[in-house]
């Protein structure tokens, strides 16, 4: 498994979503040359591992809630 830098880590998932989404339309639009093109295909490999955790960590919490019959929300 790869290493995710600091700075991406640093990101909220919505921060991250945003500059794969921007990676993505620079990788889809071609107006990037082939170096540049695999630091930001990198880069969004990195983006994407840390929005999957941050998921995967939010799916996790939801999953701790439990809700009563009567509607009051606790943790399991």
């Amino acid at each position: 498994m790869t290493k995710i830098p600091d700075d991406i880590k640093k990101l909220s998932f919505e921060k991250a979503l945003e500059q794969l989404e921007e990676i993505v339309d620079n990788l889809e639009s071609g107006n990037v040359d082939l170096e540049k093109s695999i630091e930001n295909y990198t880069r969004g490999s990195l983006l994407r591992s840390h929005c999957q955790t941050k998921l995967d960590e939010a799916v996790l919490k939801l999953e701790e809630i439990k809700v009563s019959s009567d509607g009051k929300i606790s943790k399991k």
